[in-house]
């Protein structure tokens, strides 16, 4: 992202940024607001959003429990809520998340393999 990385570190971005900095699409990040109430980012007048630091890691860390771990949405919202009562350092007999908010390694692997045939088959029409 070329003009996201001319800013500071601690700057605010907008949602076309940090849709560019993560690979997120933008209607994805706006329907990921409705979803999760940790994920406020500032609006402005006309409803222009704006993404502090904090925002921008929340958004990664979402992204990479949905589409590296196996979360389901629900599974992210229970983690994501259980983590907000508990003190910055969890405790170490913190119950993890429930085994029936993670797709199986398995069955992630076959769905990733249809979405790569339908994407390979949209590209060739």
């Amino acid at each position: 992202m070329a003009a996201g990385s001319e800013k500071a570190a601690g700057a605010f971005r907008t949602i076309g940024e940090v849709s560019d900095d993560t690979g997120v699409k933008q209607h994805v990040l706006r329907y990921w607001e409705s979803h999760f109430p940790q994920l406020k980012p500032l609006q402005r007048a006309g409803g222009r959003r704006y993404y502090r630091p904090e925002d921008v890691a929340l958004v990664r860390r979402i992204d990479r429990l949905l589409h590296q771990e196996g979360y389901t949405i629900r599974g992210v919202q229970k983690l994501l809520t259980s983590e907000r009562g508990q003190s910055a350092a969890p405790s170490p007999t913190a119950a993890a998340p429930e085994p029936t908010t993670r797709i199986p390694a398995a069955a992630r692997d076959g769905l990733r393999a249809i979405r790569n045939a339908l994407a390979a088959a949209l590209a060739e029409n």
